[in-house]
């Protein structure tokens, strides 16, 4: 009987750490990136992204009429003003779009999806673009936003190019990833993160995945990643070339030495090159 009890109050305690695990996921304490539009020579116009469920997204759009335009997609867990130096970069030759993803910054929203409902999102930003006159469009996306980019351009053809940097390729495989310390215990943590996600989201958010997406797209890609990536696993890169493998457009820049989130040199210069080649 004892055993039972036992073996009982380890279940119990294995169920409420892989509940914490995904609350503290789509959850996270959101960090405020101190810098702002002045900081980097930009007059910015403050908009609102309304999604599919009712929520409002804050965005800063730099306007260039008769320009291309470049929605611009933070990480995890940061926020719109953590693209500033790159907007800077392009916005002498495109309309600039810098969203904040739902739940970070300004934006509403009581938990991120991780790239679920976070696709649909950027395809009401391009809907607000078009509403414009503005367009055509490609997306820039860093880790979580790369993730994004790729999910959505294989659902939306109105994106026409996707630079990700340092996205993850499966959102499951990123959670075995984190928890490599549990060995065995891995496995039923992440698959019980997604039974989480499926009672409190209504979905599992790990699908679909960025790698499978990416294997959909015929557009222009350019996939950056660091080997020294402390936070999205080299590996994630590689299943992604992988994916990408069948499409003559895709270009690859992988780097070594950068850690996540850190730009190599001649970064913005280099991504502005290719949208001026892919988005027109």
């Amino acid at each position: 009987m004892r055993l039972v009890l036992y073996a009982a109050v380890a279940v119990a305690g294995f169920l409420g750490a892989s509940l914490l695990v995904f609350w503290l996921a789509v959850r996270p304490p959101r960090l405020v990136v101190a810098l702002t539009p002045k900081d980097v020579g930009l007059v910015v116009e403050d908009v609102t992204i309304t999604t599919d469920d009712g929520l409002r997204l804050a965005a800063w759009l730099v306007p260039r009429p008769g320009a291309p335009a470049v929605v611009l997609l933070h990480g995890y867990p940061a926020d719109k003003a953590d693209m500033l130096p790159i907007a800077a970069g392009l916005a002498s030759r495109f309309t600039v779009l810098l969203l904040d993803q739902r739940y970070f910054g300004r934006s509403e929203g009581r938990l991120t999806t991780l790239g679920f409902k976070e696709r649909s999102d950027l395809k009401r930003a391009v809907d607000f673009l078009a509403a414009r006159g503005l367009g055509p469009v490609g997306v820039f996306g860093f880790s979580l936003g790369g993730a994004v980019a790729l999910l959505a351009a294989a659902e939306d053809p109105r994106i026409r190019a996707v630079v990700a940097y340092s996205p993850f390729a499966d959102l499951a495989m990123l959670g075995r990833d984190l928890y490599a310390w549990l060995w065995l215990l891995k496995y039923p943590l992440v698959g019980l993160t997604r039974v989480w996600s499926r009672i409190f989201v209504g979905h599992d958010i790990t699908r679909p995945a960025p790698v499978d997406a990416a294997a959909r797209l015929a557009i222009p890609v350019l996939l950056i990643a660091s080997r020294e990536d402390e936070q999205i696993p080299f590996a994630h890169a590689e299943r992604l070339r992988q994916a990408l493998a069948g499409n003559p457009r895709a270009e690859f820049l992988f780097t070594a030495g950068e850690r996540h989130g850190e730009l190599p040199p001649d970064f913005a210069a280099r991504v502005a090159r290719f949208f001026l080649l892919c988005v027109r």
